[in-house]
C-alpha cells in the first residue's frame, strides 16, 4: 500500500485525503488545531454553534460538480443542506440610493429579475450571462470532464479584468456595479481580478446556492469518516514543525510534540509561504521561494456572530449583500477607501427551521493592515485596545445593517466578533486572506501554482492552488490526487459513479 501524509486538515487536505483513501492509499492527516476542517470548522458560543466560514455553497445542486464528487465519495446523501429560494437567491441593497435588488435562480431568472429594473438592458444581460457561462463551460476541471491537454484554453476575453469584462457587455454604469455584487466571495478587485474568476463564481451561484443545516462541520465529519473508514487517520492537535528534505525528496515530518511521520508522498494543505518556513534541507530554488513570497494575498474579513432575541428577526432564506455605494463596488481591497464598504449577511438554517432566525452571520471584507499593529500577538492576549477596536468596528457594521433593517441592533441578544488575525491564526492563512492568493489578470502566471513541486514526493493542495472556496478547493483536490493516481483517473471514477445512479 502506498502511503501519504497530508499536512493540514482543512477542506483541501480532507478532500484530498478522502479521495486517496478511497483509492487505496494509507492516509494520515496532521492538523494543528484541536478540530479539523479549516473554513469548515464551527465553534460554540452563547449555547449555539456558529460556522467560521463556508456560509454559502455552490455546486451542490443535482448534477453540480461538488455534489458529483460527494456522490463518488459516498457522502452526498448524508449532507444536510437547504437550497436558497428560487425566486430570490441573493438580495442586494445599495445604501446610496436605498435600492434593493432581488436576484432569481437560473439564467432566465437572473436576466428577468434585473431586466425588471433595467428594461433597456435585457439584451445586454442575456449576452453577458451567455458569456460568463461560455467561460465556465469551457473549463474541463470545473465541469469534471476528462482532458488530454495540460492547457485549458479559455475563451477570448476571459483574461481581462472582470470589471472591464462586464463593461464589454453592459453599458449602464449602475447595472455594471450590480453585476459585480458577488466579488467579495472571491476577493475581487477592480483592474486586477481576471474575468474567468468572476465567471466561474457567478455561473456557479446563478445555477443555485445552498446552505448547511446545523453547521458546516458535518462535512468535516463525513470526510474524516471516509478517511478512517478506509484505514486512514486524522490526527488533530498535531502541528507540523519541520519537514526534512534530502536530494529533493521529503524523508520525514516532525510535529511540535516531537512525533515523526514518514510516507511515500507528502501533501501540503497549508499556505505555501508557511510551508517554506518548515522545510529543512535543499528543496526549492531562490526564485521559486521569492515568487511564492511575492504573490499578493486576497483581502481578509471582519465577522460578527450574533445570537438574536427569540422571535425578533425573520429567517431569510437567501443571502443579503449590503453595499455603501455603486462607485466603490470593486474597491474592497483599496486601503484609501472608508470602511466598511459592504458586507454579506446571512441567517443560517437550523434543523426544523421556523419563521424566526436564531442567529445571524455578517462578514465584512477587511484588509490585514487594519490589524497589523497587533500582528505579533496571539489569540486571547491581544489587549484592551484590540477589544475596544473590535467593539468600534462592530458598531460601524451594525450602523450599515440598520440602513437595510431598521431596529436590527435592538434585537441582538449577544454578539461575538473576529478579525483578520483570527482567520490568520486559525486557518493558517497568510494575512488572513479569505480567498487564497490574489489572482491578477496583469500577471496571470504569478499566482498559477502547480500541484506538483520540484520536491519529487511533495505535492500541494488547498485554496492557494488553482481555485479557492467550497467549489474550487475540492476541484484542486481532484488535481492533486490525479498527480498520484494518473490524469483523468479520479474524474473518470466520478463520472462512472454518477452515470451508474
Amino acid at each position: 500500500m502506498k502511503t501519504a501524509i497530508i499536512i493540514g486538515g482543512g477542506l483541501g487536505g480532507l478532500f484530498t485525503g478522502a479521495i486517496l483513501s478511497k483509492e487505496g492509499y494509507g492516509v494520515t492527516v496532521l492538523e494543528k488545531n484541536a478540530t479539523a476542517g479549516g473554513g469548515l470548522q464551527t465553534f460554540r458560543r452563547f449555547g449555539m454553534d456558529f460556522d467560521t466560514g463556508m456560509h454559502v455553497i455552490g455546486g451542490m445542486q443535482p448534477g453540480g460538480n461538488i455534489r458529483r464528487i460527494c456522490e463518488y465519495l459516498g457522502i452526498a446523501s448524508k449532507i444536510r443542506i437547504r437550497d436558497v429560494d428560487d425566486d430570490c437567491t441573493d438580495e442586494l441593497f445599495f445604501s446610496d440610493d436605498s435600492t434593493t435588488y432581488r436576484i432569481a435562480k437560473g439564467k432566465d431568472g437572473f436576466v428577468n429579475s434585473l431586466a425588471e429594473v433595467f428594461p433597456d438592458s435585457r439584451e445586454e444581460l442575456q449576452d453577458y450571462v451567455e458569456a460568463i457561462f461560455n467561460i465556465a463551460d469551457s473549463i474541463d476541471l470545473f465541469n469534471l470532464r476528462p482532458t488530454h491537454s495540460a492547457l485549458n484554453l479559455l475563451p477570448d476575453g476571459s483574461l481581462v479584468a472582470a470589471d472591464a469584462f462586464i463593461a464589454r457587455y453592459v453599458s449602464n454604469p449602475r447595472l455594471r456595479s450590480v453585476l459585480a455584487y458577488m466579488n467579495p466571495l472571491y476577493g475581487g478587485e477592480g483592474g486586477r481580478t481576471p474575468a474567468f474568476t468572476h465567471a466561474i463564481i457567478s455561473s456557479l451561484y446563478i445555477r443555485g446556492a445552498s446552505r448547511f443545516v446545523g453547521g458546516s462541520s458535518q462535512m468535516t465529519g463525513l470526510l474524516t469518516d471516509v478517511i478512517t473508514g478506509h484505514g486512514g487517520q486524522v490526527i488533530t492537535g498535531s502541528a507540523v514543525a519541520g519537514i526534512d528534505v534530502d536530494n529533493r525528496m521529503v524523508t520525514k515530518v516532525t510535529t511540535a510534540s516531537g512525533m515523526e511521520y514518514t510516507a511515500d508522498y507528502y501533501i501540503s494543505d497549508i499556505h505555501p509561504c508557511t510551508l517554506l518556513g518548515l522545510i529543512h534541507g535543499k528543496a526549492f530554488t531562490h526564485a521559486y521561494r521569492a515568487r511564492l513570497e511575492s504573490i499578493p494575498n486576497s483581502y481578509s474579513a471582519f465577522s460578527l456572530y450574533i445570537k438574536m432575541k427569540p422571535g425578533t428577526f425573520p429567517y431569510i432564506n437567501h443571502s443579503i449583500y449590503i453595499t455603501r455605494n455603486y462607485a466603490d463596488i470593486w474597491q474592497f481591497g483599496n486601503a484609501s477607501k472608508p470602511w466598511p464598504l459592504g458586507l454579506l449577511m446571512m441567517t443560517p438554517p437550523v434543523a426544523d427551521q421556523g419563521p424566526w432566525s436564531e442567529k445571524v452571520l455578517i462578514t465584512v471584507p477587511m484588509l490585514f493592515d487594519k490589524v497589523s499593529r497587533w500582528a505579533d500577538t496571539t489569540t486571547g492576549h491581544r489587549g484592551a485596545d484590540y477589544a475596544r477596536w473590535k467593539e468600534e468596528r462592530a458598531a460601524e457594521v451594525l450602523a450599515m445593517v440598520e440602513k437595510r433593517f431598521p431596529g436590527f441592533t435592538a434585537n441582538i441578544d449577544k454578539m461575538n466578533t473576529s478579525s483578520p488575525l483570527t482567520i490568520r491564526d486559525y486557518y493558517g492563512s497568510k494575512e488572513g486572506g479569505i480567498s487564497g492568493y490574489s489572482k491578477d489578470c496583469n500577471n496571470i502566471m504569478l499566482s498559477n501554482i502547480q500541484v506538483a513541486t520540484k520536491v519529487r514526493n511533495l505535492l500541494l493542495t488547498g485554496q492557494n492552488i488553482n481555485l479557492h472556496g467550497f467549489c474550487g478547493v475540492p476541484l484542486t483536490a481532484v488535481m492533486t490526487s490525479e498527480a498520484l493516481l494518473g490524469q483523468n483517473y479520479v474524474i473518470n471514477k466520478i463520472n462512472e459513479t454518477c452515470d451508474a445512479r
